[in-house]
């Protein structure tokens, strides 16, 4: 069997004893955990080491696997310049991985390389791993802003390398869980943190992959993780097989949560096939979503797949209700796809001559005039969430107190310049971030003297 196993284990720069300088001792059962893991790995005697991580070359739709012979790293960015780590790579495992990603159409391969030196997510589990006598080359892989199903198909591209190149490999996927666990962390608190880490001990401790991959977007992003899509390659390279999975350790001492999991193969078994379960799921989600949406929503999604799929505008259908046809107001079409935004673009009052009109422009242009996305393709076309916001007459109001982030969307004026938030938004929580972010959308400085607005929406899904 070409899959030995393989482990997840976090990357916090201060394990490194000439980093962290005594404080790594806050942290000794991950210490304990990663040397047991490592030991692990290397009593498994891999031909070689696929290693994934965040802190790498990164695209928004391309998986970048690291070129060369081998590349150096230091922890100079940590204050720890002399602490030096080396690998070689295996230049025919990337070769033969990149061509068969190129084959099934998955956008992985060698372009792009922006700095070669090894980031800390590489090398501190690599120190580790050469510590406890790993002496072999690695695949350095990074990840990508595509869905699920796409990392785990590369991580089954990777097995499927290693058979082909009759090379037994371990896997090691490099993530820390959430970055939000304390008030007083790095990164403040919210509550998902602590929840997402819970699902992330569990999906460790049983070896579900399935509920792995099924994590829901917004709980990930809220918790500010950074490890959730290297699981996923993980379980994508473990496809089939039968694991003895155990969690050896978690803590989050400092506000992000460091956990160490290792995955020995004991076998073949069909009925862990995750990544097809989970693409069921989600198709099955999708098509309960499609079947819920209401005239508003339905009409936002006509209108854009008419135009995708055709280049052609759509007619109103016949029937619609007068609110639709006999009034005006601005209207907002949101498209998301894996849980995350894919477009977004409205407008603040009337510009058609009825609403119906409004969201059959608005729908079109939030999917292929957003600047911040590439236009929607046809293929994407299943795989969207709509939402519509018909917004009421913007008021204007004399300060912030006037504000409720829940119930008010937000205009934020300045000398021509204007920028627009949406009411009761995932991860906008006061008033002065849904302030601080109509700004910055509307290109306003923190210090320039505003004008603000409110409105309300009713929002259909």
């Amino acid at each position: 069997m070409s899959m030995l196993g393989a482990i997840a284990v976090p990357h916090p720069p201060l394990i490194m004893p000439e980093v962290g300088h005594g404080e790594e001792r806050r942290i000794q059962k991950t210490i304990d955990a990663y040397r047991e893991a490592a030991a692990r790995i290397v009593r498994l005697a891999p031909d070689l080491i696929v290693l994934t991580s965040p802190h790498t070359v990164l695209y928004a739709d391309y998986f970048h696997i690291s070129p060369g012979t081998g590349a150096t790293g230091d922890f100079g960015q940590f204050r720890a310049p002399g602490l030096r780590i080396r690998v070689g790579y295996d230049e025919r495992f990337v070769q033969r991985l990149s061509a068969l990603a190129e084959a099934a159409g998955l956008p992985a391969g060698t372009l792009g390389e922006r700095n070669p030196a090894l980031d800390h997510a590489t090398m501190i589990p690599v120190r580790y791993l050469q510590e406890a006598g790993y002496t072999g080359k690695i695949v350095r892989i990074g990840l990508s802003g595509l869905s699920f199903a796409k990392h785990y198909e590369l991580g089954q591209l990777i097995a499927r390398t290693a058979a082909e190149l009759g090379l037994k490999i371990a896997f090691v996927a490099s993530g820390d869980l959430s970055h939000k666990l304390k008030e007083d962390g790095p990164y403040g608190f919210a509550a998902d943190g602590p929840v997402f880490d819970q699902r992330m001990q569990e999906c460790f401790a049983s070896g579900d992959f399935r509920k792995l991959l099924m994590t829901p977007a917004d709980l990930a992003e809220n918790a500010a993780e950074c490890g959730l899509r290297s699981f996923w390659i993980m379980a994508g390279a473990l496809d089939r097989l039968a694991v003895d999975a155990e969690l050896l350790s978690y803590e989050g001492p400092f506000g992000v949560g460091y956990g160490v999991a290792s995955f020995l193969v004991t076998g073949r078994d069909e009925a862990r096939n995750f990544g097809e379960q989970a693409v069921a799921e989600e198709r099955r989600h999708l098509a309960a979503i499609k079947e819920q949406e209401d005239i508003y929503v339905r009409l936002a999604r006509l209108s854009l797949e008419t135009y995708v799929q055709s280049h052609g505008y759509a007619k109103l259908p016949d029937g619609l209700p007068g609110e639709l046809t006999q009034t005006k107001a601005g209207a907002f079409v949101s498209l998301k796809k894996d849980g995350r935004l894919r477009g977004c673009i409205g407008t603040i009052l009337p510009t058609q001559d009825s609403l119906a009109k409004e969201i059959l422009r608005n729908a079109i242009s939030a999917g292929t005039q957003d600047p911040r996305f590439s236009p929607v393709t046809a293929d994407e076309l299943p795989s969207l969430v709509y939402d519509v916001d018909v917004l009421t007459t913007p008021e204007r109001i004399a300060d912030k107190t006037q504000l409720d982030v829940k119930r008010y969307g937000v205009i934020v004026e300045s000398g021509g310049r204007r920028g627009l938030l949406l009411p009761d938004l995932a991860g906008v929580d006061s008033v002065d971030e849904q302030i601080d972010i109509a700004r910055r959308k509307g290109n306003i400085g923190r210090n320039e003297k505003i004008t603000l607005y409110r409105f309300e929406v009713v929002r259909h899904v």
